[in-house]
């Protein structure tokens, strides 16, 4: 199933993608897609149902993130080995793990907001899964069990605020609107193998990554019961992977960064795409 969220910021709606690509109305079976939602029952209650006695959505209306009314949004830094190369560094012993602040997050079609001074904001493609089942110390060998889906994310980044401001990575992570998230969270049984996924991010139509899961240094089975060692992960908690290379801090021999009016196209095999405009700050 592909699952999406519909409607204006704050108010949006359940959905569900069609086979013949009309947005099906699933207010009269669930609330939202939510931890609620996400788990085996509630994937199983959306299942049972035929799509095409669903209200059609008509027009084209705005997508918000994928999920939503979750705890936590995690990110893991240099996990794929060809994004650490062009980076200089080396290949980590153990995730790094890092947090956005769920302000972050936003539609896969919305604007995102280049922060008042910033100069280094840059982009990342990254496939996320979202959890469905509570997971804490679970094993490697059980850990997709554990995932309702995936969905694409873009980790948009200000590498000053990240870098250059001493402390962690977070304030750099956590600008308003750094954390597209979908179009739809497709269910784990449509993705036969989330270790071998193409991926590609386009800017102004310029390829900057292209990149597959299969590069990934800690795979994500081992991320779930890495990080279920640490903290509980609940149902609906959004952990976001890791990028390919491209991104613009490594572009050499002089960086690219975004701006306003730049507009980023992301990709990724089986999870649709995501078409997000840069804007200026204006608060």
């Amino acid at each position: 199933m592909k699952l999406l969220r519909f409607g204006e910021r704050g108010a949006e709606k359940p959905g569900m993608l069609h086979a013949d690509g009309a947005i099906r109305d699933l207010s009269s079976v669930v609330d939202d897609i939510n931890p609620a939602t996400v788990t085996e029952e509630g994937l199983a209650k959306i299942a049972a149902v035929d799509p095409a006695s669903l209200p059609v959505v008509n027009g084209n209306p705005r997508l918000g993130a994928c999920v939503g009314g979750f705890q936590k949004f995690i990110c893991i830094g240099l996990n794929y080995s060809d994004h650490a190369a062009e980076t200089g560094a080396a290949p980590p012993p153990e995730p790094i793990i890092f947090m956005k602040a769920l302000n972050a997050l936003n539609g896969p079609h919305d604007d995102v907001i280049i922060p008042r001074g910033s100069e280094k904001t840059d982009w990342e493609v990254e496939l996320a899964m979202v959890i469905g089942k509570q997971a804490h110390h679970v094993d490697e060998a059980e850990a997709l069990n554990y995932v309702a889906g995936y969905a694409i994310a873009n980790d948009v980044s200000e590498r000053a605020f990240q870098s250059e401001r001493a402390g962690q990575w977070t304030k750099g992570k956590s600008c308003d609107t750094f954390g597209p998230l979908g179009p739809w969270l497709v269910t784990r049984d449509e993705i036969a193998d989330p270790q071998n996924l193409d991926m590609t991010l386009d800017v102004n139509g310029q390829r900057f990554q292209t990149g597959n899961t299969k590069t990934m240094i800690f795979g994500c089975a081992h991320l779930v019961a890495y990080l279920s060692t640490f903290m509980t992960l609940f149902p609906g908690d959004v952990i976001s992977t890791g990028t390919p290379p491209g991104v613009g801090m490594g572009i050499k021999p002089d960086p690219v960064y975004l701006k306003a009016g730049d507009e980023m196209h992301l990709t990724i095999s089986g999870l649709g795409e995501q078409r997000t405009r840069c804007v200026a700050w204006s608060r």
